[in-house]
């Protein structure tokens, strides 16, 4: 890392603390260009999103806490599943992770502007209506919206669902033109480009790429939907094709897995070096892994459904052995955080900041998640063993949840002090870290173990003779509400902060190391 520029690499302070939300006004919230407004409206949306999706979770969990409990029906579970998935995923995960990215790449950067803020803007309020139309047409069709069940059942409002999905792709577009349009605005070439543009840039090529065809799947089943069927693209009734909805969905569906996933790795690239004082272990290790996930999230979507007819024989393999060569980016940028961690003693103050112990443990659950993926991606255990069973969830929350939802609070709780001026609560902070940790450790491997018992997807209500099952429910319910118990810690902490929480006049994140920490450092070879 000899000669490069570490302001560039997110090392040194970029801006002071200042209590932005106490200056905003409900027209600079609603209207808006500032690109610290614009991102603190999705982060503030997101976090409710997530409280929306969290309480649908909880509640359909009770369901399948013990078996025989049938206290909502099979009709209000799947509908309850279908908004928790797709208000996770396009309304929490996805928004939150990119939102963040809007306010710490300007910084990055140098500009200090949102290029093509007004982009951003309509990206945000076009997820707004898509999130108001699926709670009005309460879709149950699951978040894949596998035809022709999305378009057959339901209630009347059911083509809500279908325009918000359309509208999601839209939305999506915007954020990743956004996005992908800041990545190239830096200057002094593509040697100094910050990892976190590399990471726009590659998000942003993904969104812009991977939701053509989302739109198009919202667009062909309001149009197969309608009651005089101008078309039937996926309705196998009228000539339509299944298999035609299932490549053109995963050929969104796979990229969708990275959307919240790469902005939370661009988060790590920024606040890493920032507390451990020095430099990323490698740079062009940065730089490669993203170009090869850029390559490799594409073509791989038919492994979603390899067990069925529509994918067999040296196609089969192949995709297979591409899912396999995607793991290779993935490693590269653990083995560099890990890396990373090991070059030099950790500072005290950073093994006290809430927003590093989110960080580390987000680490480690990407690991625990890429573990399960390898089975996964086999075409025998996945065909045989694992595929539409509880195993799938394990892997998707650990990944999800554990490193993109992780990392992405891990970047709220770093700009905290910077947009209130003020330093979080640090006990309420803790209690919020550890209910999290426990809580989705207890759930993701309840998931696992439920999968490994053949426990299937999709159903709201099992026998008690099944070994096990109801010992796995049980875990994965609790666990969740230890989920939802940390997320009522942190809303409480952000709102009690924001107002009597210590003031930040400077920086907020100085690198502090004990005595020993301070020895072994000096004694450490310059660089």
């Amino acid at each position: 890392m000899a000669g490069h520029d570490t302001t560039v690499r997110g090392f040194d302070a970029h801006w002071t603390p200042k209590d932005i939300l106490g200056e905003m006004t409900l027209k600079t919230l609603m209207f808006s260009n500032d690109y610290r407004h614009i991102a603190l409206k999705g982060i503030f949306t997101s976090f409710i999103m997530l409280a929306a999706g969290g309480f649908f979770a909880l509640v359909f969990r009770s369901e399948l806490a013990l078996p025989g409990v049938d206290f909502l029906g099979a009709k209000v579970y799947m509908t309850l599943m279908t908004l928790h998935g797709m208000v996770m995923v396009f309304g929490f995960l996805i928004p939150l992770t990119v939102s963040i990215n809007y306010y710490i790449l300007p910084k990055i950067l140098g500009t200090e502007k949102l290029i093509w803020a007004g982009a951003a803007q309509w990206s945000y309020w076009i997820l707004i209506l898509a999130a108001v139309l699926l709670v009005i047409g309460r879709p149950d069709f699951t978040w894949t919206a596998y035809a022709p069940m999305s378009f057959r059942t339901g209630n009347p409002y059911l083509w809500m669902g279908h325009v918000a999905i359309l509208l999601v792709a839209i939305s999506e577009f915007l954020a990743g033109a956004v996005l992908f349009r800041n990545a190239i605005s830096g200057k002094g070439g593509w040697s100094k480009t910050p990892l976190m543009a590399w990471a726009a840039g590659t998000i942003g090529l993904l969104f812009m790429v991977s939701t053509l065809p989302l739109g198009f799947i919202g667009y062909g089943l309001l149009s197969d939907w309608a009651q005089w069927n101008p078309t039937a693209y996926f309705d196998p009734s009228r000539g339509g094709s299944i298999r035609f909805f299932l490549y053109t969905f995963w050929t969104y569906g796979h990229p969708a897995v990275y959307l919240p996933f790469v902005p939370a790795i661009a988060i790590i690239y920024t606040i890493m070096p920032r507390f451990l004082g020095h430099p990323m272990w490698s740079y062009w290790s940065g730089v490669i892994a993203f170009i090869l996930l850029s390559i490799g999230a594409m073509p791989i979507g038919p492994h979603h459904f390899q067990p069925v007819y529509t994918i067999s024989g040296d196609y089969e393999r192949f995709v297979q052995i591409l899912t396999m060569l995607v793991f290779i980016p993935s490693v590269l940028h653990v083995f560099n955080w890990i890396s990373s961690l090991f070059m030099a003693p950790i500072p005290d103050s950073a093994r006290r900041a809430i927003p590093f112990k989110f960080m580390v443990m987000s680490i480690a659950f990407i690991v625990y998640g890429g573990a399960t993926a390898f089975l996964n991606a086999q075409i025998a255990p996945d065909s045989d063993f694992i595929h539409n069973t509880y195993w799938i969830p394990a892997h998707f929350h650990a990944m999800f949840f554990g490193f993109s939802g992780q990392m992405a609070f891990a970047g709220f709780y770093f700009l905290y002090p910077y947009f209130t001026g003020r330093m979080y609560n640090q006990a309420m902070a803790n209690w919020h870290f550890w209910l999290w940790q426990v809580g989705l450790f207890i759930k993701i491997t309840g998931m696992g173990v439920a999968g490994y018992l053949y426990f299937p997807r999709w159903v709201y209500d099992y026998l008690p003779d099944m070994p096990g099952w109801a010992e796995a429910q049980l875990f994965i319910t609790i666990g969740g509400f230890m989920v939802g118990l940390g997320f009522i810690f942190f809303v409480v902490n952000i709102v009690w902060s924001s107002k009597y929480g210590k003031t930040v006049d400077d920086d907020p994140w100085p690198i502090v190391m004990n005595d020993n920490e301070a020895a072994e450092a000096a004694a450490a070879p310059a660089e």
